[in-house]
């Protein structure tokens, strides 16, 4: 780690003053007070800030409130104050990493300790609902409030929800513990990779984005032994897999916030910062910020986008299925209420939360559209991943955690190089061609190698195919997206991003649920021998149960051949979507990254 800070160091320095005092990357020559003009210096285009009339830079004047401070920001603070932020979001990426590593290996126990196992995928599917209707109100939040206010409103979430997982009493609590956590991990998230897209230049951002992720390399294996010893307490002492994580998280993320405000404060006594006061009463700065926010437009979406999702994920469960009036209900109010959002946003919004233009680019249709395909088919089988591990090749909760974390020991690694090289060379479409090829052939692999009787190698080596696909996925996309929009439309065109995303997510755990209750009970009824048949529904429902069979027995073979003809089914379904990338990867245009100049001042 120590190596890759000092690199972290060497680049941002370069440009700024040896004494560490502020040194804006742009020259700000004799242009007048509040004007803006643009050299040329060899290729590149540098822009020149218009100033004030102290001649102190200014960000752009047309820029909404919430990009103003992030320009602010870069025009203020000191390259030691950057690299502290770089460092501090690395952290918040440690600990969310770890949480999350923590509750992929208790998870399926915490179902089956509420006798659900086979439920096990229903939090995250309402989650992925729910946290899908959250990414375009948020991009207007922070658009419009500030990067610091959104980031702290999803702190407090994501610690709600972890208390609330730690303390509930019923299935039900925890599932709506996991949706507030959900939400505010990945609204915590989604702020950081807005604020690291400000404070980075496009050629750089994708070495920004693989060193704020890097985490992910170590917790991809403490993260499994950590949630097994909390699984080894005694009673349910699971819920400190949980609570401990309500108080670390918290303390973690203060600094960030502070420091974002202070900087502000900073900004404003200097001069690069300039708020004029409204002149508005109370009922003027209500109407003035419910068009700003595009309040009616987030309402209608926020509750459109959750209506329809979620009886994707509940009708299994309804009593009458999708023939039950209240899951027709929800699917015809939330597609009309999509359809008025976007008729809102088209024609009627003053302030519309999206874009038209961007929406239109190609590059922004294809990112968005693989971003889909590749979350849709990765959840596909992800979820019952590490319970067959478990089941059919005899591994410790620890062992098949490490196993389903490849995929972050690989991408952690890889990205940094990748991130690297896109700042040398300024192209990356070039990656999806190894990419997506290297994708489909791995799935294909899975699905011979996906049953009883395969050594768990095949399994790591699929793994390690699937993360190296999977990991280049990521970082194209988000830079492809960025590259396409201007700084005043990062939050939006991330947001954008993650929503379809998790909407691939949600969609790929509700098919993967639903193929699971239709293949793996019907197989147990078929394989199980007579005598194991008086005890199916806690087979069924319960992976502990499962795993007390000895290796070997004719249950545990039963339950063995159960899994292998279930994971086929889910592994060739997701196989099948995963194809759709290859025209997805064609619309993305091969934009050169050295050559868009869209962030100033001390950035990375």
């Amino acid at each position: 780690m120590r190596p890759l800070l000092r690199r972290a160091r060497n680049v941002f320095g370069r440009g700024l003053k040896d004494d560490g005092a502020r040194s804006s990357l742009v020259d700000t020559g004799s242009v007048g007070a509040g004007e803006a003009t643009e050299k040329k210096e060899g290729d590149v285009t540098n822009f020149v800030a218009p100033v004030n009339e102290n001649g102190v830079e200014l960000p752009e004047p047309e820029l909404q409130r919430g990009v103003s401070d992030a320009e602010a920001l870069t025009l203020t603070w000191t390259k030691k104050t950057l690299i502290l932020v770089f460092i501090n979001m690395w952290f918040l990426y440690f600990v969310n990493a770890f949480q999350s590593s923590v509750y992929d290996t208790i998870s399926p126990y915490v179902a089956s300790y509420y006798e659900y196992h086979s439920l096990s995928g229903l939090p995250s599917a309402i989650a992925d609902a729910c946290s899908a209707a959250v990414f375009i109100p948020m991009a207007k939040l922070i658009d419009t409030w500030g990067r610091a206010e959104g980031f702290l409103l999803m702190t407090f979430f994501a610690t709600l929800g972890l208390i609330l997982m730690a303390s509930c009493n019923g299935f039900g609590i925890y599932c709506a513990g996991y949706v507030f956590y959900e939400m505010g991990f990945m609204g915590m998230e989604y702020c950081v990779d807005v604020i690291t897209a400000d404070v980075s230049k496009l050629k750089n951002r994708a070495f920004a984005y693989a060193f704020t992720s890097s985490p992910y390399i170590i917790t991809a294996f403490a993260g499994p032994h950590v949630g097994q010893e909390f699984y080894n307490l005694a009673g349910d002492g699971w819920r400190w897999g949980f609570g401990t994580w309500a108080i670390i998280f918290p303390l973690t993320a203060a600094p960030l916030f502070f420091t974002l405000k202070y900087t502000v404060r900073k900004a404003e006594r200097q001069g690069h910062l300039i708020r004029e006061p409204s002149g508005r009463n109370f009922w003027e700065n209500v109407c003035h910020w419910t068009k700003e926010f595009d309040l009616v437009g987030v309402f209608v979406f926020t509750l459109g986008l959750v209506l329809f999702e979620l009886p994707f994920d509940i009708a299994d469960y309804a009593p009458d299925g999708w023939r039950s009036g209240y899951i027709i209900a929800m699917l015809v109010i939330g597609f009309s209420m999509l359809f008025f959002f976007a008729m809102w946003e088209k024609f009627l919004a003053p302030k519309p939360m999206l874009e038209i233009t961007y929406i239109k680019n190609r590059t922004v249709i294809g990112a968005c559209l693989l971003d889909a395909t590749y979350q849709l088919s990765y959840y596909c089988w992800n979820y019952y991943f590490t319970s067959f591990l478990q089941v059919v090749n005899g591994l410790t909760p620890q062992e098949a955690g490490w196993i389903n974390h490849i995929f972050d020991i690989v991408s952690g690694l890889l990205l940094l190089f990748i991130g690297w090289v896109i700042s040398i060379t300024g192209r990356f479409k070039w990656l999806l061609f190894i990419s997506v090829p290297l994708y489909i052939f791995a799935q294909g692999l899975m699905i011979y190698f996906r049953h009883p009787g395969m050594s768990v190698g095949y399994q790591i080596m699929c793994q390690i195919f699937i993360a190296i696909g999977g990991a280049i996925f990521i970082i194209v996309e988000q830079l492809a997206i960025l590259a396409a929009v201007d700084h005043q439309h990062f939050a939006s065109a991330l947001a954008l991003l993650n929503v379809v995303g998790t909407i691939g997510d949600s969609a790929g755990l509700t098919i993967s649920m639903s193929v699971w209750e239709n293949t793996f009970p019907n197989a147990l009824q078929r394989y199980l021998p007579e005598s194991a048949m008086s005890n199916f529904d806690n087979i069924y429902n319960d992976l502990s149960v499962q795993r007390g069979y000895p290796l070997g027995s004719a249950t545990r073979i039963a339950i063995q051949k159960a899994y292998g003809y279930a994971e086929l089914r889910l592994l060739a379904i997701g196989t099948g979507i995963m194809v759709l990338a290859i025209p997805w990867a064609l619309m993305i245009r091969n934009i050169n990254v050295k050559e868009k100049p869209q962030v100033k001042g001390t950035v990375f």
